[in-house]
């Protein structure tokens, strides 16, 4: 904490205005003024819209250079470089009608450029049109994004998986910091709650460079949602209910801002009982109830802008057994988990004469434990003796595995002074990791991690056509473990400690061209690694998440790969298409492979490596035919194949898809406006290309409806949606379901109505 008030103590000591601002007003091509236009200062979080007369005005703007970002539904996003030191600006700003969508700042790249300039592939997404799928949670929303799917245990549970990778393998960053929640299991989700989420950027490839450690298969940047414009003051609430599950979630935010403070909060309550498949079963124990709560605070001063925020998040989770007792309780059984999560992150800009830096400082504090029968019948016993000699019946729960994880992250990036065609920048990362055990089992011992990264990266535009990208990264990590014991049949097994270190040089370099002047081309080559993580080096004993006695291996060696990405799009006002292809080399692969043993009844399966490859991609078309303006027609395919050296199929490999959606969009008029109805059918493969000790998938289709709009009120305005997810009611089994094993097919069909009033 204390470094937290040093941060802020240097911005206070600044605190004389910069008299600045930007005004202007934006058109489209007729000169006809544009009304709601987003206009956005990235650098500073503040932003504005304009009126009805297309007007807009910024205050308290820093001296130098400033990029102002100027967002529009149905017109291309445009960046202009406010360069007026002493005096105030006026702009006029013309937009251009498009069929795509819009054109955001891309946060999770080093440069912060839109998507169209940038010279490594970024999907975005805002978390709004996410939400309009209606999915339970936020990373089940997050496979509508191509080359982005989950691997799940019900409803609840669910881990990100980027082109065949997951687990360590995949970075989520949430607030700017990197999310530890012992991301290493597969038994217990994201830890995240879409509420209070503005967007999610994906980066599907090594970004090692950017991350450092875990950072090799791809990551998951989740923007926080925006203060409010300057001078405004908003609040809202929402409010979803789920047939399947008889889930209900709520949320309840406000927030303002001035010239010079920012303030915003929220709260979310969400509550689901056991999902129900198509025979109108019930998978038992698959029943989840999440508190969420988000706050931030930004303060704007001459030269210098903070953003302090903080999450906390407490989530119950059943852990299921199968189908047995039909109930529509909420209530977790035995065994479940509950899983605290605190993030708290400091943002800091620092403008200089012609240069910036940032520093970046996290906390996230991460307290998982389980709840067990066998634990809990044992505890029962010796409390019954203890109370009847006091005399009372009280009985408390302990948890047989209780872990506490804290990591404390570090960031400082310094932005050299910018030329015409060069920008460059220099950082240094970092982390120091504790994880402490409390309860009587161990999944992992205690252990310290420390991690520092030192990067470069620069990017040149040889001209509007021709832009090249590179960097070079070092990182060092240091991972030591106690030595535990496990009493095992009145036999003692001592697994002993470690301390290892680890050292990798990394790099990217890409190409960005405009091929044939009209397909923007992306090469690009970058490498990464992943340290090994404590599960895969330390383990000895049964994980019930996998149902399996797993056995570690100290002397893994770090994953390290190599990956081409090449990239064609073409867009023009009626038409988007793009391909993406992709070729992942893997040396050291780790993975779990089955011994042939049983232990405890429990087949044993031990962490070894091999070398392997990843290789796919995604095509996909986006048509806006003239003059039918309100119809959308989008299709995408998806495809990833996953070998080792010797010719076996990786495992969890998930299946092609082929997705395709007719959206109808409308304004009616200044009441009703937003107006949207759509058709959605994912068509999933026959997963044949498996493992040796996993089975094939059928394919299968969904059908999904899903229908809402904006009515406008006065100064408020109320939002509604209908989703009916599987909508014929199918039976299926996705290949990335860990219930798969025990034949236990997805969720049934899932109507999910939604109400959002701002005012």
């Amino acid at each position: 904490m204390k470094y937290l008030l040093y941060i802020l103590c240097i911005g206070f000591s600044s605190y004389t205005f910069s008299q600045n601002s930007i005004s202007g007003i934006v058109t489209d091509q007729n000169n006809n003024p544009l009304l709601g236009v987003e206009i956005y200062i990235e650098q500073l979080h503040i932003g504005t819209t304009s009126d009805e007369n297309g007007a807009f005005e910024l205050h308290k703007i820093p001296q130098g250079k400033i990029e102002v970002t100027f967002s529009y539904i149905g017109f291309e996003s445009l960046k202009k470089i406010f360069t007026d030191k002493n005096e105030n600006s006026s702009i006029t700003i013309q937009l251009k009608e498009t069929s795509e969508r819009i054109d955001e700042v891309i946060i999770a790249a080093p440069f912060n450029k839109l998507q169209s300039e940038n010279v490594m592939k970024i999907e975005s997404r805002s978390i709004a049109n996410l939400e309009k799928i209606g999915a339970p949670t936020l990373i089940q929303s997050l496979t509508a994004i191509p080359g982005v799917e989950q691997f799940s245990t019900g409803t609840g549970i669910g881990k990100p998986v980027i082109r065949g990778l997951t687990g360590n393998r995949v970075l989520v960053y949430t607030q700017g910091v990197r999310l530890e929640n012992q991301q290493f299991g597969s038994e217990h989700g994201l830890g995240l709650n879409s509420a209070g989420i503005g967007s999610v950027e994906v980066i599907k490839g090594p970004a090692s460079l950017l991350y450092g450690s875990d950072a090799l298969g791809g990551v998951l940047y989740f923007n926080p949602e925006k203060f409010a414009y300057q001078g405004k003051t908003n609040a809202d609430v929402s409010q979803d209910f789920f047939s399947n599950t008889l889930g209900s979630s709520t949320s309840i935010g406000v927030k303002t801002s001035k010239d010079v403070f920012k303030f915003l909060a929220r709260g979310t309550y969400n509550t689901h009982a056991d999902y129900k498949i198509p025979n109108g079963d019930r998978v038992t124990n698959t029943r989840f109830n999440e508190k969420d709560f988000k706050a931030g605070f930004g303060l704007n001063l001459k030269n210098f802008v903070t953003e302090l925020r903080y999450n906390y998040n407490s989530a119950n989770i059943g852990i299921t057994e199968g189908i047995d007792v039909q109930t529509t309780s909420k209530t977790p059984l035995l065994p479940y988990q509950q899983i605290n999560m605190h993030i708290l992150s400091l943002h800091n800009h620092l403008f200089l004469a012609n240069s910036k830096l940032d520093i970046n400082l996290g906390y996230v504090r991460n307290e998982r434990m389980e709840f067990e029968e066998e634990h809990d019948h044992h505890e029962e016993e010796e409390h019954e003796e203890e109370h009847e000699e006091e005399g009372h019946e009280e009985h408390h729960e302990e948890a047989a595995l209780n872990m506490q994880l804290k990591t404390f992250t570090y960031e400082a990036k310094y932005h050299l002074p910018k030329t015409d065609k060069l920008e460059t920048i220099l950082g240094i990362q970092g982390l120091h990791q504790t994880n402490e055990n409390f309860g009587e089992e161990l999944l992992i011992p205690n252990a310290k991690t420390n991690d520092i990264g030192m990067l470069a990266t620069a990017i040149y535009n040889f001209n509007d056509h021709h832009t090249l990208q590179g960097g070079l990264r070092y990182d060092y990590r240091n991972l030591s473990t106690n030595a535990y014991e496990i009493e095992d049949h009145n036999t003692t097994e001592v697994v002993d400690g470690v301390d290892n270190t680890y050292g990798n040089f990394t790099f990217s370099l890409g190409y960005k061209t405009n091929l044939f002047n009209f397909i923007t081309t992306r090469i690009n080559l970058a490498s990464g690694y992943r340290a090994p993580n404590l599960a895969e080096l330390t383990s000895y004993g049964v994980h019930h998440g996998t149902n399996r006695f797993e056995i570690g291996n100290p002397d893994l060696k770090s994953e390290q790969n190599l990956q081409t990405d090449i990239s064609l799009g073409y867009n023009s006002e009626h038409l988007e298409v793009y391909a993406n292809g992709f070729y992942n080399h893997i040396n050291n692969y780790i993975y779990a492979a089955p011994t042939g043993d049983m232990e405890d009844g429990y087949p044993v399966y031990a962490y070894i490596q091999n070398n392997a490859k990843l290789y796919g991609g995604e095509l996909g078309i986006h048509y806006h035919p003239h003059p039918i303006d309100w119809l959308h027609l989008e299709s995408s395919f998806e495809t990833v194949t996953g070998k080792k050296d010797n010719g076996d199929y990786l495992p969890l490999i998930p299946a092609n898809k082929w997705a395709n959606t007719f959206r109808g969009e409308f304004q009616i008029n200044n009441n009703i406006k937003d107006l949207y109805a759509a058709i959605n059918v994912d068509s999933y493969f026959s997963q044949n290309k498996v493992s040796n000790f996993e089975e094939k998938t059928d394919g299968y289709q969904l059908v999904n409806l899903r229908f809402g709009s904006t009515f406008s009120l006065k100064k408020s305005a109320i939002k509604v949606k209908l989703s009916l997810n599987n909508l014929l009611n199918k039976t299926y089994t996705s290949h990335l379901s860990a219930l798969k094993f025990e034949g236990i097919p997805n969720a049934g069909r899932n109507i999910v109505v939604g109400l959002n009033w701002s005012i």
